[in-house]
Formats: C-alpha cells, sequence, structure tokens
C-alpha cells in the first residue's frame, strides 16, 4: 500500500481518502472461510488503497447473563483472532448501535459487513444498527454475506413453502438443498488492517481451571481438534458418541458455536461412510434448531406445544431447593451430578449426559426446562440458543420432534450403560472414587457407599416418573 499520509494513520481519522471497511465480528471468529471477511476486503480494495476495520463489540446485553467459564473462552478466541490479525483487532464495550455509529461517522468508513445473524436478538439489534446508519446519511449500508450455518434457517422448506417440524424430512430436504463450498482463503495477511484504537475486555474470575482449557480456543485450535478427531475417533463414531467416559466426541461444539470454524468446512471433508454419516446428521441437528427457532422466536421460552403448560409449573420453595442442588450436582444421583460437576469445572457436558440431567430436573424435580436452559446458557462454554432451547424442550416433551412424554431417563440405567465401569462418575464425584465399576452409579447398595460424604438422593425415581405421567395425563384434560 502506498499514499501521503500511510505513517499518519490514527484514531483521530482515516484520512487522505483512505476508504475503509468494517469487518464486524460476532459469531464468526475466524480468518478462513469466512465470506463475510473476504467481503469486507473486497470492498475496500476495490474502493482503492483501503482497509478493513476489524472490530467485536463486547455486548453487555451477552456479556453480562454469562458465566465465568463463557466469558473467559470467549475471551482467549479473541485473543487467538487478535493474533491472527497481528494485533489489529478492534475491541469496543457498549450497546452496538452506538459504537458501530461512532466508528463510521469518525472514519471513512464506506460499509459494514457482517455474517447474518438469525436469532431473535440478533434480527433486532442488526435492525437497529441499519436504520442508525440510514439515519448518518452517509450511504453507508450494513451487509450481510453468509451466516453460521451451512444453509441458512429458512431455506430448507417442504414443498409448500412452510418449515419442517420433523428431524428426519428436514434432514432429508437439508441434504438435497446442499450448501456451498468453503469460500476462497485469503491469499494474504499484510497491510489490510485499519490502526484504530482498542479497548481491553473487562477483567476475568481468577480461576485457576479455567487456565486449563483457554489454549483450545481460536480457530487454529478448532482445527486441530478436528484433524485429531477426524484420525483417532471419527470411524468409531457412530459406537462410541454416546460414551461420557471416553474421549470420543469432537469437542467441536465450542468452536462451531463462536465460528471457529464453520460447519460447511467440515461438510466438506466428510464421505458417505456410516460413521461420517452419523456425524454429518449431528452438525445437522444444529442446523435445524436454528430454523426452528428462526420460524418460531417466541420458543425462547415459550413451549412449542402449549398443552405442556397445562401441566401446573409451580417454582416454590421446594423446587428452588432441587434447583440448587442439580446445580450443585448434589442430587445423590451419580451420573447426574458427575455431569452437573463437569459443567460448573469446565463449561461442558457430553451430550448424552446433557440429556439425562435434562430429563432429570423436568420429570424427577419438576422444574420447568426454562430453568434448566438459562443455567446452561449461562455455563455452557459452547451454550448456542437455539440448539440449547431447542434441545431442553425435545427432552421435556414439548418441542418439534420431541421425545413423547412417557420416556423418562432413568438416571441409573443411563449411567450403568454409557458409563459401565463407572469411570465418568468417579472422575467428577470423588465420594465416590472409592467404589470399583458400576458400584459407583449406586452407591446406596455399598455398605460404605456413603463414607465420603456423598448425598444422598434428594428423590427416589420410580416414583417421580409415575407422578411425572400422572401430570401429563392430567394436562390432557385440561
Amino acid at each position: 500500500m502506498g499514499g501521503c499520509c500511510l505513517d499518519k494513520l490514527n484514531e483521530t481519522s482515516l484520512a487522505c481518502g483512505l476508504m475503509a471497511t468494517l469487518m464486524w465480528f460476532r459469531r464468526d471468529l475466524r480468518l478462513y472461510d469466512n465470506p463475510a471477511l473476504n467481503a469486507a476486503i473486497s470492498s475496500a480494495t476495490e474502493a482503492g488503497d483501503g482497509r478493513v476495520v476489524p472490530l467485536f463489540v463486547l455486548d453487555e446485553n451477552l456479556w453480562g447473563p454469562s458465566g465465568d467459564a463463557r466469558r473467559a473462552y470467549l475471551s482467549a478466541s479473541l485473543a487467538s483472532l487478535d493474533e491472527s490479525l497481528a494485533g489489529n483487532l478492534i475491541v469496543r464495550i457498549g450497546e452496538p448501535t452506538k459504537v458501530i455509529s461512532e466508528l463510521v461517522d469518525k472514519h471513512d468508513i464506506s460499509s459494514v459487513h457482517i455474517s447474518a445473524d438469525f436469532a431473535p436478538y440478533g434480527i433486532a439489534r442488526d435492525k437497529k444498527v441499519e436504520a442508525a446508519l440510514r439515519a448518518l446519511n452517509k450511504n453507508v449500508e450494513l451487509v450481510p454475506t453468509g451466516s453460521p450455518y451451512a444453509v441458512a434457517p429458512g431455506r430448507v422448506t417442504k414443498d409448500d413453502g412452510t418449515p419442517y417440524r420433523v428431524y428426519t424430512p428436514f434432514y432429508k430436504a437439508w441434504l438435497k438443498h446442499g450448501w456451498r463450498n468453503p469460500a476462497e482463503p485469503l491469499t494474504s495477511k499484510a497491510n489490510w488492517w485499519a490502526p484504530v484504537k482498542s479497548e481491553s475486555l473487562p477483567p476475568l474470575a481468577n480461576k485457576p481451571q479455567l487456565e486449563v482449557w483457554q489454549a483450545d480456543a481460536g480457530e487454529d485450535a478448532a482445527w486441530r481438534r478436528w484433524a485429531d478427531f477426524k484420525k483417532k475417533h471419527l470411524a468409531e463414531y457412530g459406537e462410541d458418541r454416546n460414551r461420557p467416559d471416553l474421549d470420543s466426541t469432537s469437542k467441536l461444539s465450542v468452536h462451531l458455536r463462536w465460528g471457529e470454524i464453520h460447519p460447511r468446512s467440515l461438510l466438506a471433508e466428510l464421505n458417505d461412510s456410516k460413521s461420517q454419516e452419523v456425524f454429518r446428521k449431528e452438525l445437522a441437528w444444529r442446523e435445524v434448531y436454528a430454523d426452528v427457532l428462526f420460524q418460531t422466536p417466541n420458543s425462547v421460552n415459550v413451549s412449542m406445544n402449549p398443552a405442556w403448560e397445562n401441566m401446573g409449573w409451580n417454582f416454590g420453595k421446594t423446587e428452588k431447593s432441587a434447583l440448587a442442588a442439580w446445580q450443585e450436582g448434589k442430587t445423590g444421583y451419580p451420573f447426574v451430578d458427575a455431569g452437573m460437576r463437569q459443567l460448573l469445572a469446565t463449561g461442558w457436558m457430553h451430550n448424552r449426559v446433557r440429556m439425562v440431567v435434562g430429563s432429570f430436573l423436568v420429570k424427577d424435580l419438576h422444574v420447568h426446562w426454562r430453568y434448566g436452559a438459562q443455567w446452561f446458557m449461562q455455563q455452557l462454554r459452547d451454550g448456542d440458543l437455539a440448539s440449547n432451547v431447542h434441545g431442553w424442550q425435545w427432552v421435556a416433551g414439548c418441542g418439534t420432534d420431541a421425545a413423547p412424554y412417557f420416556r423418562v431417563f432413568n438416571p441409573v440405567m443411563q449411567g450403568l450403560k454409557f458409563d459401565p465401569n463407572g469411570d465418568y462418575v468417579r472422575r467428577w464425584v470423588p465420594e465416590l472414587s472409592h467404589l470399583k465399576g458400576e458400584a459407583a452409579h449406586e452407591p446406596w447398595e455399598s455398605s460404605d457407599g456413603y463414607a465420603h460424604g456423598y448425598p444422598k438422593r434428594l428423590v427416589e425415581h420410580s416414583v417421580e416418573r409415575e407422578e411425572t405421567l400422572r401430570r401429563y395425563e392430567a394436562s390432557k384434560k385440561k
């Protein structure tokens, strides 16, 4: 790049006719296969000797409700992105409309580029930003290119144009629709980025365990994880994916959540073998839930099956106490408690265990699914609104493609089946480390099962299962 004032570029202005575009990173914290970033660079170069302002806005509406693990991971991912951008990532703390308007007004920015957001809050936020840009009267547009999904929500429909409500037909139509190839890689990383002043992220909680996995954040880490999983575990994925005692899942959910890797990039590397088809189907669950949330935005808080609300969901002293015990991993059911403690310690939980702990909260403790969904979104590093909400509605029995109301996961049998040697339980519940093999799942059956302070069962599963079925039957008559 040339220009008479190249050495004088600073926060005051991007002067001397040097045009810039603004790349607003959100759920796409990567450089490879990022159509919005490619569009921002292309637009800047077409405008002449231009640069890109790479921006991340720390929105308090999203940062505030997040737990320590979620915040720590995002901070680590942004640090990785900043390194990829040669230290040029601009972080601003505040309301996106105000932040972006001020940057556009202060600098000679010709366009603002984003990856489209399809969640309710994101859609409303982007409309506000569009309105604010129009109000500046500078002819600056908000340009969406691509999305966090292989197929954007709303594009896969039935022949009559209506959305799918069941996974299997959606999956078949999704495959038929297909997706684009990964976007062309960037040819260079030099001299694209505008030197605009950045702010620092708020300080994080001082918790040593959060540092253990922070090195796993970022685009490079996502690709390392994919390469390792593909080499060591993908061939057996169909058989081992339900085993939380094994390191057999991809753990790519967090990388997908923050857009450190795009699902299209993964799909491009899959073949038609049985095990890889299973993995492709798992990626499709993320897509169908995004589509359902886009089509029914009120499902963030409202059960898809309204009759389900007729069960009389109280949240009194008993339910509050039960929720707290569940959150702390002190229900007296080892498989459930292991999952909840894993969540607290790492900000992640195995998917099979997520279904079991969800069923236990709703159908054993009789706490509304919304409270579980809220806790997960606060704690999970990979907390994705659409997948979280509709995963909970599925397990509760009130969502699309829902598990039948009479399907109540038995927390003991699930543990014995998917953690047959008790290794997962012993790892996360040290009070039971003295119990060998499957005995760890039923401490009440051992004379010394409670010798190290493990809590007694909060409820009796068989009793609460019958109570759940009774409530479901009664709700049909209302």
